[in-house]
């Protein structure tokens, strides 16, 4: 599913903190509140030519050890979801040291194996910013700063405010769930959004396996042949609906593992060390 959201539809999304933070200034200083005055000025500026884009399919998934596995649908006259094309595995990255439980954990913990009694599925996202920010303002340092910092914060916004549609009516696992803003930042709801990148999911070659999912070109996004998304205000990642899902950080693997995770990626062992930090 494809959806396109206007900046007024997200402005309230927008997480102020990492603004603020990306150009090192206290949000309560009299610079952090002009900044902040201009680029809510700015915002209404480009109201009628930036927009957020998005997509998202919810499909039945999976785990078998450290691999999750999804499995593509297609709809059909009955409105039944029917299953095409092989399963696309996605091998994850386990931890090496134990958390403060003693556990190593690894995504696939978070979903359900296929033997489980109720079928579990998993959301695979992408959202990017419609505009070139090179472009834009090529003459103009600070604006050229000021617009790509502020579509950072709108393709996040617009992963939050998809999750949310996600959560309580396109997936419907939480169709009761009333959050504020505030609580949405803080992440009180049910279940994650691991995106590429994020101390859970830090192999960014994972992004040529979801636009197999997805097709980023759907959203006007492009892969750079190290992974890397373009327009760089691009956020791909997954949707997991488990309650006890929470974010770890994989950190170091050694080369036992990296080699495990090379032969289920079906790459070869040094090209996956240019993703993954391995001691």
């Amino acid at each position: 599913m494809r959806k396109n959201y206007r900046i007024s539809d997200l402005t309230d999304y927008i997480n102020w903190v990492y603004f603020y933070h990306a150009w090192s200034v206290p949000a309560s200083s009299d610079e952090g509140k002009r900044l902040h005055e201009e680029a809510l000025k700015l915002l209404q500026r480009l109201q009628p030519y930036l927009k957020v884009k998005t997509v998202v399919e919810i499909l039945p998934a999976w785990s078998e050890g450290d691999d999750i596995v999804v499995q593509r649908t297609y709809p059909c006259e009955c409105g039944q979801q029917h299953p095409y094309g092989d399963p696309i595995r996605l091998p994850m990255l386990r931890q090496q040291i134990p958390d403060k439980d003693g556990i190593c954990l690894c995504l696939s913990d978070f979903i359900r194996p296929q033997s489980a009694l109720k079928q579990d599925k998993i959301g695979v996202f992408a959202t990017s910013v419609s505009i070139d920010v090179e472009k834009t303002f090529s003459r103009d340092d600070y604006n050229k700063m000021l617009l790509q910092t502020l579509a950072d914060r709108l393709a996040e916004a617009g992963a939050e405010r998809l999750h949310q549609e996600v959560r309580t009516t396109l997936w419907g696992y939480a169709p009761d769930e009333h959050l504020t803003i505030e609580e949405l930042h803080r992440e009180v709801f049910q279940g994650i959004r691991p995106a590429i990148g994020y101390p859970c999911l830090p192999d960014v070659s994972i992004n040529f396996i979801i636009d197999e999912i997805v097709n980023f070109k759907s959203i006007g996004v492009t892969l750079t042949e190290h992974a890397m998304m373009q327009p760089h205000a691009s956020v791909s990642g997954f949707m997991l609906s488990l309650p006890q899902a929470h974010y770890f950080a994989v950190g170091k693997v050694d080369e036992i593992q990296l080699a495990d995770y090379a032969r289920r990626r079906n790459m070869p062992f040094d090209e996956l060390k240019k993703y993954v930090s391995c001691c």
